[in-house]
């Protein structure tokens, strides 16, 4: 609608003779100027689009619980690395630094997780610091946990850099870390429990990769199970210990075992262990009187050995990820994550009668996709034999900064899939 100025009438151009003209002029206008502001305000309360709104095919951020972000595919990200390199941040360590010995491709950091129906936004350090203002985070379970925290330390670093308190809470510090952002009060800590329920080396005299374990199914580890009610939020993930040679007991006695080669034993297969690791996680942390945390399931992330098994020669040199095509999630890696997905929903409705919650953060499909951002033979670890390709971690920087991105998303707002 076009409002066309309007010249008013003016005393000292009335003439005598147009008296009822000029009254009836001097009405309509009066009429005229009542009615406009009635107009105007109809239309400001009608249902215009927002100045915010998107007009695009992606739904905006008002728009995110509308939004499926676990399911997507990697797209081109020529800024990257988006966050931090490895000469930027100072807390990425030798097994993950790719670059720092010598990776000669750089595309494994040039891609970016995009939801099907949405942009997952970038990772803001400085809104997630406010978020977790006065509050804690564990990473519970394996170096892949780790691994995540460690990722998270570089991308806070965009903004600060915490003070580094292992010492003062464990002597084993290479296993249990513990951050404090001062500026915060906020506390990111990881509690190193690859099993999560207790667990023994079979022959104590010595331990390595493939050595006999012991572990007791009913019985949560004592390595969490002291700390765990400390934290506010806590990131459950454990992935590839379960597959070693393993011993399991039952209710005080071994009921059989898994790869371990005895034949007066009952053979039971892998996913039997993980379910009732994670079936004893959960209804622990569901009976803990002083936990109050948030859980979340970071899910299964896979390995990407080719040319043979991580002990018989398999690498992982591949330099851009998957299509959707090219691979889908079947076999064990889907016989793993459906586990774990099912542990989760039964622990999600147990929690309920306590007002605990329980979320999935599903990160396997995407992380399917991505043969390509492994160490492989460019990554140093100290405890590692480097005639092994790691497979199995990720490099920093690289495609488990998406999961962070996720982190922060869930956290912002309170996010659930269906």
């Amino acid at each position: 609608m076009k409002f066309h100025a309007i010249d008013l009438p003016n005393g000292k151009y009335t003439q005598p003779n147009n008296t009822h003209k000029n009254l009836f002029l001097l009405a309509l206008t009066l009429v005229f100027l009542i009615t406009i502001p009635l107009c105007l305000n109809n239309i400001s309360n009608s249902a215009l689009p927002s100045p915010k709104s998107n007009a695009g095919s992606s739904k905006s951020i008002e728009k995110e619980d509308q939004c499926q972000i676990f399911s997507g595919n990697w797209v081109p990200y020529p800024d990257g690395p988006a966050y931090y390199t490895n000469e930027t941040c100072n807390l990425i360590i030798d097994q993950q630094n790719c670059m720092k010995f010598g990776r000669p491709d750089t595309e494994f950091m040039t891609w970016r997780w995009k939801p099907d129906a949405c942009e997952l936004p970038l990772f803001d350090a400085a809104q997630f610091l406010e978020l977790v203002r006065g509050k804690s985070l564990a990473f519970l379970g394996d170096s892949v946990g780790r691994n995540q925290m460690q990722s998270l330390l570089c991308l806070l670093a965009t903004v600060t850099y915490p003070e580094d308190i292992s010492h003062k809470y464990s002597s084993n510090t290479d296993y249990f870390k513990r951050y404090v952002y001062n500026d915060h009060n906020f506390t990111i800590a990881n509690l190193w429990s690859p099993y999560l329920v207790k667990s023994r080396d079979v022959d104590p005299s010595g331990h390595d990769f493939n050595s006999l374990m012991s572990l007791y199914l009913d019985e949560p580890d004592e390595a969490w199970l002291t700390l765990v009610e400390q934290f506010d939020y806590v990131i459950v993930s454990v992935e590839h210990w379960f597959f070693r040679p393993l011993i399991y007991h039952e209710n005080g006695r071994v009921i059989g075992c898994h790869k371990c080669e005895q034949d007066n034993m009952t053979s039971f297969v892998t996913s039997y262990g993980y379910r009732k690791a994670f079936r004893t996680l959960f209804k622990t942390l569901g009976s803990l009187k002083n936990y109050k945390g948030v859980t979340f399931l970071r899910t299964f992330s896979p390995s990407h050995f080719e040319n043979g098994a991580w002990n018989e020669g398999g690498n992982c040199a591949r330099t851009k990820p998957f299509t959707k095509e090219e691979t889908k999630l079947d076999g064990y890696v889907l016989e793993m994550y459906l586990t774990q997905v099912e542990e989760l929903k039964a622990a999600e409705e147990q929690g309920l009668q306590r007002g605990l919650q329980f979320r999935l953060m599903d990160t396997t499909e995407a992380m399917l996709l991505r043969p390509d951002g492994h160490p492989n033979f460019y990554g140093h670890s100290p405890h590692r034999n480097m005639t092994l390709a790691d497979c199995v971690h990720w490099c920093l920087p690289g495609p488990i900064d998406a999961w962070n991105e996720i982190l922060l998303y869930m956290l912002k707002t309170g996010y659930r899939p269906p």
